[in-house]
């Protein structure tokens, strides 16, 4: 078992987690605009549907993050301190744990989405194609919660090249499995929207077997890993401590979704169509942001466990500053070719319209996303996780019913995309003030 982050130069540390993961997200993201692209020729309705699904399927996404951040955070701690005993039951217990958790989403799931869409506005057709696509999604939870309690483990060692070669393989599938599931062919019917849907439960199945035959190899997983897998009451205690806390942030994000989708829905198909589009470039600009935070969270883990308060120190400042230029040169790219990469998508005239107003504006944002991820995922590699519950509920719930209700009704659908706004960077600026104290009290920074 290797993966030492206690020494070395930091920055280079940081380039070999950060790289490889933002490459692997860059082409998860490219994953979800292939689908994207495919919805489209369905229809704009097929469009919003996949874009009112998203809240839903993030339900899976944040619960899941949640549990694999928190597992990172106890492994990366443990090994830091030098008990590998400890982070191998870690890893086992999070497997079993995240067992359990996925048939919890899987029932709860399929009974919640027919509710919540109508509540974002989905009826007749609109609501049929929405549930389609979305119960195949949640019968599929346990490929989904698998990938990450595996990665977890890899996460917390500084490999972060497994799972960027699973999410390359699968976007090259994707572009096969989706065109071919959609229409059909080779004696195969066409499976329509489900199958869209369908392809990604393949390809998250083989990804599930590809990251956890990894685990195995590195040594995390190996050995006696069924009998540590037995659920023991104290690991799933500090599993839940840890990972709950980092699930309800990623939570109030799907949440913070859902209260955006209804806003935007006041305005119509068109409008969620082009919120839909617009995130999903937008996330392309912000993909710097996962592998830093990803980088943070691992090396800051570890030298916690080591108590090297200094290189904690370091992380956090280098992987801002690096962010900071990434997403600036990122968000310059989207901005200046809004209408092009929007017009990939669609080519109604509103909902191009309205997606370039939301990324001229999300420019402006993208820093505070920067301070605000990589200052949670530092928080989390201390072992202070509740801190994200708060400033989530605040950045996602709480400030947005207020500032959206208020800015919509003022200046329409505008409105929302200014609240977006002024509720990110209150929430770094917040975060941001509440780290440098926690920092300063542990003796970390002067």
């Amino acid at each position: 078992m290797d993966g030492d982050l206690t020494t070395g130069h930091i920055p280079t540390l940081i380039k070999k987690i950060a790289i490889p993961a933002s490459v692997g997200f860059f082409f998860h993201t490219m994953y979800n605009v292939v689908d994207t692209y495919y919805a489209g020729f369905i229809s704009t309705e097929a469009l919003a549907a996949l874009s009112l699904s998203f809240p839903l399927f993030f339900i899976i996404l944040a619960m899941s993050s949640g549990v694999s951040t928190g597992t990172t955070a106890l492994i990366s701690n443990a090994l830091g301190e030098g008990d590998k005993e400890k982070a191998k039951d870690y890893a086992a217990q999070a497997v079993s744990f995240g067992v359990l958790l996925s048939i919890v989403l899987t029932i709860a799931g399929i009974a919640a989405s027919p509710p919540l869409a109508r509540l974002l506005g989905a009826s007749g057709n609109y609501l049929h194609i929405t549930l389609s696509y979305i119960n195949v999604i949640f019968y599929g939870t346990i490929t989904f919660v698998l990938i990450q309690v595996f990665n977890s483990s890899l996460v917390a060692m500084g490999d972060t090249k497994k799972l960027r070669n699973y999410l390359i393989l699968g976007f090259f599938l994707n572009l096969v499995l989706d065109p071919w599931f959609l229409f059909g062919g080779f004696g195969l019917p066409s499976l329509g929207f489900e199958g869209i849907a369908l392809a990604t439960i393949i390809i998250q199945l083989l990804g599930a077997i590809y990251i956890g035959w990894n685990a195995v190899k590195l040594g995390m997983l190996s050995g006696d890993f069924w009998k540590r897998m037995i659920p023991k009451k104290r690991f799933y205690r500090d599993i839940m401590y840890q990972g709950l806390p980092a699930s309800l942030n990623m939570m109030t994000v799907a949440i913070g979704i859902f209260v955006i989708t209804y806003f935007v829905s006041w305005f119509g198909q068109n409008g969620v169509a082009a919120y839909g589009i617009a995130v999903r470039i937008e996330q392309i600009a912000l993909l710097p942001t996962v592998g830093l935070h990803i980088a943070a969270l691992s090396i800051v883990g570890q030298n916690n466990g080591a108590k090297k308060f200094g290189r904690i120190a370091e992380t956090y400042k280098k992987t801002i500053i690096y962010g900071i230029c990434a997403v600036t040169i990122g968000y310059l790219f989207v901005v200046f070719f809004a209408r092009q990469l929007i017009q990939l998508f669609t080519a109604e005239a509103e909902v191009v319209a309205l997606g370039i107003q939301y990324l001229h504006i999300a420019l402006f944002i993208s820093w505070s996303y920067v301070l605000l991820f990589v200052t949670v995922s530092t928080l989390q590699g201390m072992k202070r996780p509740m801190y994200a519950v708060w400033i989530g509920a605040y950045r996602q719930i709480v400030a947005p019913l207020i500032i959206y209700y208020v800015l919509a009704l003022a200046l329409g659908l505008s409105g929302i995309w200014l609240g977006i706004l002024i509720v990110s960077w209150s929430a770094a600026l917040v975060t941001v003030g509440y780290c440098y104290w926690v920092m300063k009290r542990e003796g970390i920074v002067a």
